[in-house]
């Protein structure tokens, strides 16, 4: 998407701006000339993920733009309002809000930790509130004032929130926002708008998820980034307490070819739908409609496995598994791939299992046989998963080594 030069000059304030869609934002604005309010926590180097606030600063300013970095954690009041301050002082006054810092555990009820469920919620639904509400005087005061948060649409079908009660609940408060703020803020001149992906995006934080394997069914960044410059083009009294999704925000500025914004092209039309959004009739995602119930194929296939299992793969794995069976193959079955020379069967393990994996039968069979993809089946909530998370996901490899001989 071609930049239009709409946001030369805007100051843009966004959340979580170091990596991933915040910075992504952050570059496609700064390519107009804006001047943007890096606010994230990350001023020192994360072991894991790539990114401070500081580098993003230099990219920002590299790309066109003015930066401004601020060490801001949006749970913490005072530095939110510091950061306010700063900005204004800096850059005359803020136009612009993104709030898209968030934490997220896909865990289920027994095994999200109060601890992870007050983090969730006090960064997302709690800091969008936050945020949105130091940053209203200034942008009050702007001819151009947006809000835009990174969050789906708001539908309250139970299948959104049973995989992960805590984090839907938490990424829904920032909805909420939306619905409130934009009638709230309507006679105020501010826009006040939401937007999710369809398809998974491939950051660095999915990354450390789910592995790399993760970019062959995830877009890019940029396609969120290129979505909300047009959304943040528009003037406010457009359109405002609407929730976008980026592939329709785009087809609606003429852009319908979507191959490039794919991490692998080849995979363009076989991507994850994101676990927020139904899937569109008749488009192709990872994980969509399960196959066709076979006669036992789960005993066939565990016989099969059996056979392979071998000293080599204990050591490469070390982890023991619980499979709860859903659907038209219902039952329990284990693989012990952490003593001997490893084991397999129906029931309980006979040890304790370092983690439960539960899904239906026929996706688990695809899971297996190598059409189903352990993470982006448990991002889709086709996979439930309790215990160790990592060890789980290690299945991945697994299935790859064996899939040929499957």
């Amino acid at each position: 998407m071609i930049n239009s030069g709409k946001l030369a000059g805007r100051t843009l304030f966004i959340t979580g701006a170091s990596r991933g869609i915040g910075k992504a934002i952050a570059l496609k604005a700064a390519r107009d000339g804006a001047n943007i309010v890096v606010a994230a926590k990350t001023a020192e180097p994360h072991p894991k993920l790539p990114g401070t606030i500081y580098t993003a600063a230099e990219e920002i300013e590299k790309a066109g733009g003015r930066a401004h970095p601020c060490i801001v954690d949006v749970r913490d009041e005072q530095q939110v309002r510091t950061a306010v301050k700063e900005a204004v002082a800096k850059f005359g006054g803020i136009d612009i809000l993104i709030n898209n810092a968030s934490a997220i555990s896909l865990t289920s009820t027994p095994d999200t930790d109060m601890k992870r469920y007050d983090l969730m919620h006090h960064i997302n639904t709690r800091g969008t509130f936050l945020v949105s509400k130091e940053c209203l005087p200034y942008l009050e005061k702007s001819n151009h004032a947006h809000i835009l948060n990174i969050s789906p649409p708001l539908d309250m079908k139970s299948k959104w929130f049973s995989p992960h009660v805590a984090y839907s609940m938490a990424k829904y408060g920032m909805s909420m926002c939306v619905l409130g703020m934009s009638e709230e803020f309507r006679s105020r001149g501010i826009a006040v708008n939401a937007l999710w992906p369809r398809t998974a995006i491939y950051t660095a934080a999915i990354e450390m998820l789910t592995g790399p394997d993760s970019a062959s069914w995830s877009r890019k960044p940029e396609i969120m980034a290129d979505a909300a410059y047009a959304i943040l083009s528009r003037e406010p009294k457009q359109s405002t307490g609407q929730f976008f999704v980026d592939d329709e925000v785009l087809e609606s500025v003429g852009i319908k070819d979507l191959t490039d914004y794919a991490c692998v092209r080849e995979n363009a039309d076989k991507l994850m739908l994101d676990f927020f959004l139904e899937a569109p009739a008749g488009e192709a995602v990872v994980g969509g409609a399960p196959a066709a119930a076979g006669d036992a194929k789960i005993p066939q296939l565990f016989k099969k496995i059996e056979s392979l299992l071998s000293a080599e793969i204990v050591s490469k794995t070390q982890a023991v598994y619980q499979f709860n069976i859903n659907g038209a193959e219902e039952g329990i079955w284990f693989l012990d791939l952490k003593n001997g020379t490893g084991a397999c069967g129906t029931g309980a393990p006979p040890v304790a299992a370092d983690a439960t994996l539960t899904m239906n039968s026929n996706n688990f069979f695809d899971m297996f046989s190598g059409k189903l993809k352990a993470a982006p089946a448990y991002m889709s909530g086709k996979l439930k998963i309790s215990g160790d998370f990592q060890k789980a996901l290690k299945l991945e490899k697994l299935m790859k080594a064996l899939k040929s001989k499957l």
